[in-house]
């Protein structure tokens, strides 16, 4: 009984997940075709142009990365948990 009621709902998720699939589809039919044919959602007339060279600003250089400090390591001897006498 569980394994039939699993079943339905799984076929109900696959078949409202279709339904979506196909609802996007129906809304966005042109974008998807476009961008499957390799064409892009929108034409290259339309999309942003950019700016001439001349009005482009630099950056400011930042000052030399200082190194940050590292912790020192110390050596410390590892001592067995359990003692030699157990």
């Amino acid at each position: 009984m569980v394994q039939v009621a699993a079943a339905l709902l799984f076929a109900l998720a696959a078949g409202l997940g279709i339904t979506v699939i196909l609802a996007m589809f129906r809304s966005n039919e042109d974008a998807i075709l476009s961008a499957l044919l390799g064409e892009g959602a929108f034409p290259a007339i339309a999309g942003p142009q950019p700016d001439p060279a001349s009005r482009k600003l630099t950056l400011r250089r930042s000052p030399a990365r200082r190194d940050a400090p590292r912790p020192v390591r110390t050596v410390t001897r590892v001592q067995p948990q359990l003692s030699r006498a157990a």
